[in-house]
């Protein structure tokens, strides 16, 4: 009865015909970009990789191969885990936390002050000066970082001629280029989410805290923070999600050694031609973080329509 009622509302706040288009849109978008591409790359993700010949034949047939690949490599007999993969699976997963809560950490006051400004001329001229740069290509603000992170780079130079190292510092083969780089190309992501919570938030709150005696923690603490938690938990979302599934960047600015899951999805489709192996590396990759997100947001007390709001 109130799914009826809100589709009732919509139709006459936007008339039958415009309502009628945005929702085929919407739908279109939902079904032929979102629903069956992912449907397609699970049914791969349960077949055999065969010549073109064999699709379609008796040979074509489900199986938990793929998936067996990840667990135990070429290991037919499950006696031995495929520790390379699994391990960088598992270096992704905890370096799209520590971004996210990097990003979190250093978008929480700034997104603070920009919501209690209130439209001053100083917190647009801001919310322009961080956009601006993200009006270049991604990977162009990659390899931009890379060389600013290089071993001749205006980085390490600085620091060399204020003596604060006497030799170039490796940001690269430290993987601290990587995580800057990831962190920098979704920090918008989360500060405008927590920018738009922590705007509502009425200024009486704080006051009145403050002549009370609170301090700027207890403040934070009690009243900013739970206010802000849906803008927190979507930007939080958003980030870890694209940082997870990130391939620009690790594959830019990543050392020898940070191999990226993502980088092992793109080996399996383009340079060994398996997509079957490559969709259910990706399928993995994809239900993992979900899983991982609405943990987080059962933990948090968040729900989809909070994040939504």
């Amino acid at each position: 009865m109130k799914k009826k009622m809100i589709f009732s509302e919509f139709f006459r706040n936007n008339g039958v015909i415009m309502g009628s288009a945005l929702m085929g849109l919407v739908g279109f978008w939902l079904i032929f970009l979102v629903i069956l591409p992912q449907l397609s790359m699970l049914d791969y993700s349960f077949r055999f990789n065969l010549p073109p010949a064999d699709v379609g034949t008796a040979k074509d047939v489900y199986t938990l191969s793929n998936y067996e690949h990840l667990l135990y490599g070429s290991d037919k007999t499950h006696a031995t885990f495929n520790t390379v993969d699994l391990m960088v699976f598992v270096r992704t997963i905890i370096a799209a936390i520590m971004v996210t809560l990097f990003n979190i950490v250093l978008c929480y006051p700034l997104a603070y002050f920009l919501g209690q400004s209130k439209g001053s001329g100083l917190a647009r001229l801001l919310v322009v000066l961080l956009i601006i740069p993200y009006w270049i290509n991604e990977i162009l603000r990659a390899f931009a970082l890379r060389i600013i992170f290089g071993d001749s780079g205006l980085l390490n130079e600085t620091l060399m001629l204020l003596h604060l190292t006497k030799e170039p510092i490796d940001f690269i083969r430290q993987d601290i280029a990587l995580y800057a780089g990831l962190g920098y190309a979704y920090i918008l992501l989360m500060l405008f989410p927590m920018y738009n919570v922590i705007e509502s938030l009425d200024r009486n709150q704080i006051e009145a805290a403050r002549d009370m005696g609170a301090s700027w923690t207890r403040i934070h603490r009690r009243i900013v923070i739970p206010h802000a938690k849906p803008g927190i938990v979507s930007g939080a979302t958003m980030v870890f999600m694209l940082s997870a599934g990130a391939l620009a960047a690790p594959q830019i600015l990543g050392g020898p050694s940070s191999l990226w899951f993502t980088q092992l999805v793109y080996q399996w489709f383009n340079d060994s031609l398996n997509w079957q192996q490559g969709a259910a590396y990706a399928i993995v990759l994809l239900i993992s973080t979900i899983l991982i997100v609405l943990t987080v947001m059962r933990i948090f007390k968040v729900n989809m329509g909070d994040i939504g709001k």
